[in-house]
């Protein structure tokens, strides 16, 4: 809107067709430019000033408004760039998340038509073509026709409304005597989840791992019978396909038979390691995974989504029907026999999130994307072999799927203290060459470095320059240990 037509019309909120058009090519300009610079920015991004940056750009609620432009030029330039470059081809640090361009005009048509889609019938066709991403999902990880999900922000609510769902069916109101075992490489928002369902932290019991990083099923044993002993109720179990820190698979088979035997609620956390079921020739690293009761996936993750695609599964769709079905004299009645996503989740406003889902699974294929999982794991594979014949380098953990951990050994760095010193240095000086990125994992007293490869982006070119990298910077920093002794 021009300043004229504001001041004759403050109310009016609409703008032409000709200035929404402007608008978004405004818009994507700078978003095309942004792609076409991904790979020679440097991968971490300018965080020199920061702080500085976030002060000055605090501001009260303008009371005018500005032309876009003006918006889009320093977020372009300045505000972007000071981030971690997550889209870049060079990110390997935490669990990269790659964001594939038909998810953002997926997202673009969403925002734009802004339909809702809380019950069936605001949006039939459109609900059912989320259902149809949700059967998707459903069918690659072998769960029964039975199985119902939501899509979710991420993966800590969809752990959340696992909990919810195996508290309401196994505790009732009793929900004081449930215990939730989880290993104690389990992501950190299990617990969380738990606290917001009720579940006391102290009720959350930590089982050690092998020597593999992988939950022990003796000792998981062991605190499920102490705490029967106690008078409490075990009720449910987490395992983890693909650990943050090392990217380790417990043992799903194992913990699924003794989830069976006991009465427990099974839930695999796959949100990083769970789309790795999609290809056939992988899913014996994720055996048991379809025998879960839930199970966590991010999409973000496994099938290079942008962020905030989370999705959540589980066995029997009456579970979680019963956990949030309800009733309103202002709604239509419920009807059953399509997807109807208030009666599946926390949420009753709500937009169109299972597009971008359902979008690229369309436009790619399920062929595509299981070849571009299956090359990164083979490229963390590959990797994997070349970094572990770097003089100083200890591998900690080979790829189970596509993340690896190592630490830096060698004359002069013969304690534990001197060695994490070294391997902190070492990924934060192949960081600094802004090429790759790279980041570590305290896991009990040890540092460890780690390679995740998961974005889209990232092919054999960015893990030739991170094998280099680590080459040469182990090399100088094996050799300084070594004269400083």
């Amino acid at each position: 809107m021009t300043p004229e037509q504001t001041a004759l019309d403050p109310a009016n909120l609409e703008f032409s067709l000709d200035q929404i058009q402007q608008m978004t090519h405004a818009v994507l300009t700078h978003v095309l430019d942004h792609h076409a610079e991904l790979a020679d920015r440097p991968i971490r991004g300018d965080f020199d000033g920061i702080e500085d940056l976030c002060r000055n750009l605090k501001e009260a609620l303008p009371e005018t408004g500005v032309p876009l432009e003006s918006l889009l030029d320093p977020m372009f330039r300045d505000w972007i760039p000071r981030s971690f470059g997550t889209p870049g081809p060079g990110y390997l640090a935490y669990i990269p998340g790659g964001g594939v361009f038909p998810a953002a005009l997926a997202d673009f048509i969403s925002a734009t038509t802004n339909r809702y889609t809380g019950i069936w019938q605001a949006a039939p066709a459109l609900v059912q073509l989320e259902a149809n991403a949700l059967d998707w999902l459903r069918d690659a990880m072998q769960f029964p026709p039975e199985a119902r999900g939501l899509f979710t922000p991420g993966g800590s609510m969809a752990m959340f409304n696992a909990i919810a769902c195996a508290r309401e069916k196994l505790l009732g109101t009793e929900i004081r005597t449930g215990t939730v075992f989880v290993s104690s490489q389990a992501h950190h928002s299990i617990a969380k989840a738990a606290r917001l369902a009720g579940i006391a932290h102290d009720r959350v019991r930590t089982i050690d791992v092998d020597g593999n990083y992988r939950m022990r099923i003796d000792a998981l044993q062991h605190a499920i019978e102490r705490d029967r002993g106690d008078g409490l109720k075990p009720f449910m179990v987490f395992s983890t396909a693909g650990t943050t820190n090392t990217g380790a698979v417990d043992p799903l088979d194992a913990i699924a038979d003794v989830a069976a035997r006991e009465g427990l609620w099974h839930h695999v956390d796959g949100a990083y390691g769970g789309c790795f079921h999609l290809v056939p020739e992988l899913r014996h690293l994720l055996a048991g995974l379809p025998r879960a009761d839930s199970l966590t996936l991010d999409p973000h993750k496994g099938l290079f989504l942008p962020y905030g695609t989370g999705a959540l599964l589980v066995r029997n769709g009456e579970d979680l029907r019963a956990l949030h079905a309800s009733h309103a004299g202002y709604l239509p009645d419920n009807q059953l026999e399509f997807y109807d996503p208030a009666q599946y989740g926390p949420d009753l406003s709500r937009g169109f999130p299972g597009l971008r889902v359902w979008m690229c699974l369309k436009i790619f294929g399920a062929a595509r994307y299981r070849a571009a999982i299956a090359e990164k794991r083979e490229l963390a594979v590959w990797a994997a072999q070349q970094i572990a014949a770097i003089p100083g380098i200890v591998m900690d953990a080979l790829p189970q799927l596509s993340l690896f951990a190592f630490h830096l050994e060698g004359k002069g760095l013969d304690t534990l203290d001197a060695q994490n010193q070294a391997t902190r240095e070492l990924m934060e000086r192949v960081t600094r060459r802004g090429k790759v990125m790279l980041t570590g994992a305290q896991v009990g007293e040890r540092f460890l470095g780690r390679v995740c490869v998961l974005s889209f982006r990232t092919r054999r070119a960015e893990m030739e320059t991170c094998v280099q990298h680590l080459v040469e910077e182990a090399a100088a920093l094996v050799a300084q240990a070594a004269e400083q002794t």
